[in-house]
């Protein structure tokens, strides 16, 4: 970025050897991509149950004046941002899906890598900045919950098997009246079938 008296002049993009004012200022502004791991951030999701959530962030300059007038260091206001979008996105969605809940943290990867990835974009574009890719790396029930939601994943699936068993149970007692009766092996009247479920 080159800058005469504090006025932007522009950008060299190309490589070489350049001549330009000796009186102007030069900033150096890396195109490179990045990557910004975020540090595992404790925050409560859709529901209250605190959660550890971290997520890495692909980014790069595209508007390098933006990047050097518009905000301070714009390498710690990506890593800002992002956390604070992580958090954002972690306040909407619960980390499991019940059956009235459409997506989870933990069920639609895919689906929360793309809110994210809009959610940081949209704060980092006045730096000029270009989010190419974001995903979670990290993402557990606060240590202090952790048994409790083992205990209650546990109790779920419980649950879910009994109401197999039972729809199964139900479902062979079905079977065999209609056999019975579509065969003509016996005529049960309705207290004889009561004695047979």
């Amino acid at each position: 970025v080159i800058i005469l008296f504090g006025k932007y002049l522009g950008t060299v993009r190309e490589t070489g050897f350049w001549w330009v004012n000796p009186l102007v200022v030069k900033k150096s502004v890396s195109l490179r991509i990045h990557n910004f791991n975020s540090e595992k951030i404790k925050v409560n999701d859709l529901h209250g149950n605190p959660i550890e959530i971290a997520a890495v962030i692909v980014w790069r300059v595209i508007d390098t004046a933006r990047a050097v007038f518009d905000v301070q260091n714009y390498e710690q206001f990506v890593a800002i941002q992002s956390e604070t979008a992580i958090r954002t996105l972690a306040t909407k969605y619960a980390y499991d899906a019940s059956e009235e809940e459409s997506f989870s943290l933990r069920g639609n990867p895919q689906e929360i890598a793309e809110e994210l990835k809009k959610e940081v974009q949209s704060r980092l574009d006045i730096a000029g900045v270009e989010v190419i890719e974001s995903r979670i790396s990290y993402l557990a029930y606060a240590p202090e919950i952790a048994q409790a939601m083992l205990r209650r994943q546990q109790a779920q699936a419980v649950v879910a098997a009994r109401q197999k068993i039972v729809e199964g149970e139900v479902g062979m007692v079905d079977m065999a009246l209609k056999a019975l009766s579509q065969q003509n092996i016996v005529q049960l009247d309705e207290d004889k079938k009561a004695t047979m479920v």
